[in-house]
């Protein structure tokens, strides 16, 4: 049986590793205004940055319609007898229920609710790929992808509050605190939606190495591979970010890949984080 793995724009894969692995991409939208944009084939970060300097606004992100779904399922079925989709966790959009309600019309279509967002789902992605090459069966990928859901660590600390304090995410209080205080918040992935965990204070490249520390001290990790994810950021503040990782040396492989629309969207720029598969569940 060929298996054919579908994930949503949000998962963050660089094209090199959509490419090598086949993967299939469903955009999702963002709206400018009036404007209903596909991700990352109609719009990309730079012109959220443009919008939101221009409005002083937000752009809105949108779930695929069912009947778009239908479309894109049916397309992806002529060269496949069966399909996996992944998608952004079910706590951020309706885009997974309105996949479930596709797929149920069809035969063969299966959906994964990877409860996560950004490489928090290429991480299950990649999973399923290797497993797919494997010879597994579809039943065995999405069993599988279920459990892992559970052991996926995603976080990103943050060095400006202002998108989020634009999205309604963060009072005007503590927006202001926090920038007179220096605090840098790491956002992280919990039951499927967004929570805020710890706060730093410093020099963010220094920031970057504690953050990194706290991550992957003392935990046992899946050590196959692990993403570096970054939007619009500073190169160094990158470079510093990636040498914390590698020189933990957690990971055989570690994938550096740039944020898309919907991390943009709700964390501007200088936004980076290490999202890795825990050994065991991650503590909520």
């Amino acid at each position: 049986m060929k298996i054919a793995i579908a994930v949503d724009s949000t998962c963050d894969l660089s094209p090199e590793i959509i490419e090598e692995n086949h993967i299939k991409i469903v955009p999702l939208y963002v709206n400018l205004g009036e404007k209903s944009l596909k991700d990352g084939i109609e719009i990309v970060p730079s012109d959220i940055f443009e919008f939101v300097k221009e409005t002083g606004e937000l752009p809105k992100t949108s779930a695929v319609p069912i009947g778009e779904f239908l479309d894109v399922f049916e397309e992806f079925k002529k060269d496949a007898d069966a399909i996996i989709y992944f998608s952004i966790s079910s706590g951020f959009s309706s885009s997974y229920q309105n996949a479930v309600v596709a797929a149920q019309e069809m035969e063969n279509v299966y959906v994964v609710d990877t409860k996560n967002l950004s490489t928090g789902e290429g991480l299950l992605v990649l999973k399923a790929c290797k497993m797919v090459k494997d010879g597994a069966s579809v039943e065995e990928i999405v069993r599988e992808m279920n459990v892992l859901s559970e052991k996926v660590d995603a976080s990103f600390v943050i060095e400006n509050l202002d998108f989020l304090h634009k999205g309604g995410r963060c009072n005007a209080l503590a927006h202001l605190g926090a920038n007179l205080l220096g605090i840098k918040p790491c956002i992280e992935v919990l039951n499927g939606k967004m929570s805020l965990g710890k706060k730093y204070r410093g020099k963010f490249a220094s920031i970057l190495e504690k953050y990194v520390a706290d991550k992957l001290t003392n935990v046992e990790v899946d050590d196959e591979f692990a993403f570096f994810t970054y939007s619009e950021s500073d190169p160094d503040y990158v470079k510093a970010g990636i040498e914390a990782v590698k020189k933990l040396g957690k990971f055989k492989n570690l994938y550096i890949t740039k944020a898309g629309c919907t991390i943009t969207t709700h964390c501007g720029g200088n936004t980076m984080g290490v999202l890795f598969i825990r050994k065991d569940k991650k503590e909520m």
